[in-house]
């Protein structure tokens, strides 16, 4: 009988560590991210129990061609299918929601927003490196969809700190 018990100690032993080191930890991906060919930076922060994400930086920021809005001006939310929210300036607008942790440094369930084509997909990310995050975008199916890959724009640590800070 002791011999069963210290091995189901040592198997919960196992099996909690395991947990622990390969969770999804929020301050992993809190902080910064640069879009694939710098044309944009996304900030990833906690809003309650779940992961949120805004457009913090652009490229270029005021509208080049008149084809895409009046040349010089700040870009906006215009392609919205919703009219009252399309005059909503791109830099600040939340594009990321709702992503909930499911371990192994992922968060899925969540809401992303692509304010170039007006529409919403379901969401998840991937932390696949602490530099490399993975956001993947899809509609009813994740097979059916496409991948995103951000790069970190501050280092890790600064960024750990900050949403420590929030929790105070």
């Amino acid at each position: 009988m002791k011999k069963y018990l210290r091995v189901w100690v040592f198997s919960a032993a196992v099996i909690l560590a395991a947990t622990t080191a390969f969770g999804a930890n929020p301050s992993d991906v809190i902080g910064s991210w640069k879009t694939d060919g710098d044309r944009s930076a996304i900030e990833i922060y906690g809003c309650g129990e779940k992961l949120c994400g805004k457009v913090t930086w652009l490229k270029n920021p005021n509208y080049v061609s008149n084809h895409d809005g009046p040349v010089g001006t700040p870009k906006v939310d215009r392609k919205n299918p919703d009219p009252t929210l399309r005059n909503r300036p791109i830099i600040g607008l939340q594009v990321i929601e709702g992503l909930t942790a499911t371990g192994d440094n992922r968060w899925e369930h969540g809401t992303c927003y692509d304010p170039e084509s007006g529409n919403s997909y379901q969401c998840k990310i991937h932390l696949e490196t602490p530099d490399r995050l993975e956001v993947r975008g899809f509609i009813g199916i994740s097979l059916l969809g496409r991948t995103y890959v951000l790069t970190r724009k501050e280092k890790l640590e600064s960024a750990q700190t900050k949403f420590k800070a929030s929790l105070n």
